[in-house]
């Protein structure tokens, strides 16, 4: 006959079952941890990338090929760097530097709302000349300048009226017109203040640009 007490022993459940169920316990918070961590880290990467998106530099303009002394507002050309005068010219078509290169007329200054060349300023005009007949197959472009008084567009249409007397004259000169191209810088890139006499007078200024040696 078996003892009550012996028969409660032998009926109650074996320890090891209490064991394994506090193992599949931890196996579960182990798994849960881990998907936590697995979602951490991908919300970190997604801000990551959010990151760099908003701080990503914006691409510079590329730089203009014929940004190097040439005047502003002609046609394929970028800003004004360079203010070499005429009298430089002659030795710049002697060299090898590469083109294109803008020389400012020293002397040839327009008087207010003209554009025509005065008496003062021929020489410098017939020099230029002179030196272009040395180098046949060079081409230029001229560009005219206006001070910052009056209307843009008038100033505009009064650098270019300037640019073409110096063509013409050029011309006069015996220069083949097909050598040149005229343009206008208009108010544009002054070298000279714009609230004095002088500067004014100075941004009223024509350049030449080689194009072509």
């Amino acid at each position: 006959m078996v003892d009550p007490e012996d028969r409660r022993t032998d009926g109650a459940p074996p320890n090891h079952i209490h064991i394994e169920k506090n193992k599949k316990t931890n196996w579960l918070a182990w798994i849960l941890l881990a998907l936590g961590l697995l979602a951490l880290l991908f919300a970190l990467s997604r801000c990551g990338r959010d990151d760099e998106a908003a701080v990503a530099p914006v691409p510079s303009p590329t730089a203009s090929a014929t940004s190097d002394g040439v005047v502003a507002a002609t046609a394929d050309a970028g800003q004004s760097t360079v203010l070499a005068t005429t009298a430089g010219l002659g030795a710049y078509l002697a060299g090898n530097e590469a083109v294109p290169r803008s020389f400012t007329f020293e002397k040839l200054n327009f008087d207010t709302a003209k554009s025509d060349i005065r008496s003062e300023d021929a020489d410098e005009v017939a020099t230029v000349a002179a030196t272009l007949k040395q180098y046949p197959n060079t081409k230029v472009r001229v560009a005219g300048y206006a001070d910052a008084r009056g209307a843009e567009p008038a100033n505009v249409a009064l650098g270019k009226a300037r640019a073409d007397s110096v063509k013409a004259a050029l011309v006069a000169q015996g220069i083949d017109a097909n050598r040149i191209e005229t343009g206008s810088g208009g108010e544009a890139d002054p070298v000279g203040s714009n609230a004095t006499t002088p500067g004014q007078a100075e941004n009223r200024r024509t350049e030449i640009v080689v194009t072509q040696r």
